[in-house]
């Protein structure tokens, strides 16, 4: 039953971020990179900041009433502040970078398809890294990640493959997201998932700031002009669809994970064809097809649970 509630966070998080395509576009239009990913990571930090207190609080009670001598209680909560600690300070990093990356890839590279087709090969990546974790990955996930790439490829790439400098941007940036998804596999059955993320979140706001001091022209007033576009990011893809994928990544192996989260692509689309009547041709119809198919498929790829 877990399992199922984690493939729901992780499609959820997929729509969200697929959704929020437009508030990050329309947020741009307010402030530079650095400083929009600034303010979006500090109000889904704030967001989660008394939820995370809350349910800490509420471990260290539930470890230490546990019928277990002093010492092992002690040694169980410090395990688990460690790994919530040190995987939210990890994953932040990695968020920052795997961010930052994107926006200076989307800078130096025309096509903004072809943008989110690299972005996305994190899918190839999971597994292939994985191989290097001891994660293995079976035959059929294996066909079903050749054929989401396939569907990925036809659903965002509407021009010839030239090769440019920010591709290269786009393909680190689809290598240090999936450092993040398989350090979240690590640490999330070990610690706690809203704390994880609203540390990730924390640390990624005070990376962004710096960065922003240095480059840009930081301006509190059109901070708040863009608040709507801020708000939405902050709250929904951050607060709500980071925290779901962590949560999520508990029940759900890595390389599934990454397939369902592909979608973020498909929603785009869609949302862009539905909200903003976009014109969806024949040949982003099938990519979505193909997309679904191969997550869909995946799914008859039995593997063992990683918590029941």
């Amino acid at each position: 039953m877990k399992k199922w509630v984690g493939y729901l966070m992780l499609f959820m998080t997929a729509f969200i971020w697929g959704t929020a395509f437009v508030a990050q576009s329309v947020g741009m239009n307010h402030v530079g990179p650095f400083t929009f990913n600034f303010s979006r990571y500090f109000v889904g930090a704030i967001v989660l900041a008394p939820v995370a207190i809350i349910r800490l609080s509420r471990k260290k009670t539930q470890i230490f009433t546990e019928s277990k001598d002093q010492a092992e209680k002690e040694k169980d909560y410090s395990n688990y502040i460690k790994f919530t600690f040190f995987g939210g300070l990890g994953c932040g990093i990695l968020l920052c970078v795997a961010s930052s990356l994107q926006q200076f890839g989307i800078l130096y590279t025309n096509a903004v398809g072809k943008s989110g087709f690299l972005t996305a090969l994190y899918i190839i990546l999971v597994p292939i890294l994985g191989i290097f974790f001891g994660k293995k990955t079976k035959v059929l996930i294996w066909i079903c990640v050749a054929l989401a790439t396939a569907g990925l490829y036809l659903l965002c790439v509407k021009e010839g493959v030239i090769f440019e400098i920010g591709d290269i941007f786009l393909i680190l940036c689809a290598l240090v997201f999936s450092f993040h998804i398989l350090l979240i596999d690590f640490v999330s059955p070990k610690g706690d998932g809203v704390t994880i993320s609203c540390m990730q979140f924390a640390v990624s706001a005070i990376i962004c700031l710096i960065c922003a001091l240095f480059t840009e022209k930081v301006s509190i007033v059109r901070i708040i002009e863009g608040w709507f576009p801020i708000m939405y990011a902050g709250v929904m893809s951050c607060g709500v669809a980071y925290t779901f994928q962590i949560l999520g990544q508990k029940y759900v192996e890595p390389t599934k994970a990454s397939l369902i989260l592909c979608l973020e692509s498909v929603f785009a689309v869609l949302g862009g064809w539905v909200i903003l009547h976009q014109h969806l041709s024949a040949k982003e119809m099938i990519g979505c097809a193909v997309v679904f198919i191969a997550i869909i498929l995946a799914q008859f790829a039995q593997s063992p649970s990683k918590k029941s």
